[in-house]
């Protein structure tokens, strides 16, 4: 089978095509045929260092890289009743750990996966995995989100942050997104109550008495965000749990809680996310789509941080 390997971290050209055999299933696993794949920043901090490399996958070499996939049941292992040959499924495999996506075929466990709701594309499935359950996890599992929370969401019009603003709006949350002014009118248009322009200067000394920011940039913006928390409020903070000191005694100061969050592969989540797609409340954008033998493209293009919403990569 086609897949793309990684022998060490650099550049794209560290990205090679290579022949190799098809994965061999466990009894709970699902053999998947893929025919989308979507490109994550985590994606292309594997690829481009080593200590985010050697983090994920230790000594491992080569590694096949990605975790997002959408494609068609080829094989079922034993144990798996959810699903049967032919049936279109999507999901986030085995993250945090070796999802192996860059390829025909990948390996995914039973409940890392769930059925793609009909009328939606391969691609648009794909594009609805990490960053969707990201987003999905940080609202609902770590900060509780509830009817009228006011929601602030950093880098709204992008993977994680367009996910976040429209899954804040169906829980019935007041949300405000911040992006550069050339994607106000995108992040309105995705259910954003307001927008905040951060490249204004004191951008983010508008908004206050938050409930809950999802920060996904970390630095001078999670600790600009602290004072516009109120009182119990919390900030999930997605980048690195390694928070600067300084952070967190302010934090402690104003009684704002700061959680950083790991995204993990979950039945309940990717069939939450299938759910949301189905009834329209969550629509995917796909900023570029990317043929296979294009996959260095698509990690430069990332590298642009300019991507609205998702980048696909077609197979």
């Amino acid at each position: 089978m086609k897949t793309i390997i990684l022998n060490e971290a650099g550049g794209v050209d560290k990205l090679q095509l290579a022949d190799t055999e098809k994965p061999q299933i466990k009894n709970n696993e699902v053999l998947v045929q893929v025919k989308a794949i979507s490109i994550n920043p985590v994606d292309v901090n594997a690829r481009a260092y080593d200590h985010v490399l050697n983090w994920i996958y230790g000594d491992l070499r080569p590694v096949i890289l990605g975790w997002d996939i959408a494609g068609e049941v080829f094989e079922i292992g034993e144990e798996v009743t959810d699903f049967k040959i032919g049936d279109r499924v999507f999901g986030m495999v085995n993250f945090f750990g070796n999802g192996k996506a860059y390829a025909e075929y990948t390996a995914a466990p039973e409940s890392h996966l769930a059925l793609i709701p009909e009328h939606h594309t391969f691609e648009e499935a794909a594009s609805s995995s990490l960053a969707a359950v990201t987003a999905y996890q940080a609202l609902v599992d770590v900060a509780k989100i509830k009817k009228n929370d006011r929601v602030l969401i950093h880098a709204a019009s992008g993977g994680v942050g367009h996910f976040a603003v429209q899954i804040a709006k169906y829980f019935g949350a007041y949300v405000i997104g911040t992006s550069s002014a050339n994607n106000k009118e995108f992040v309105l248009s995705i259910g954003a109550d307001e927008h905040i322009d951060y490249t204004q200067k004191n951008s983010l000394d508008i908004a206050n008495d938050i409930d809950i920011v999802i920060d996904t940039i970390q630095g001078e913006t999670l600790l600009k965000s602290i004072n516009m928390v109120r009182p119990g409020g919390i900030i999930v903070t997605l980048p690195s749990p390694e928070i600067p000191q300084n952070i967190q005694d302010k934090a402690e100061k104003q009684n704002v809680n700061i959680e950083f969050m790991m995204v993990a592969s979950k039945k309940e989540t990717i069939q939450a996310i299938a759910d949301l797609l189905e009834n329209k409340s969550l629509i995917p954008h796909i900023h570029r789509t990317f043929p296979f033998g294009e996959m260095a493209k698509a990690h430069l293009e990332m590298e642009t941080k300019r991507v609205v919403g998702k980048i696909v990569v077609t197979l």
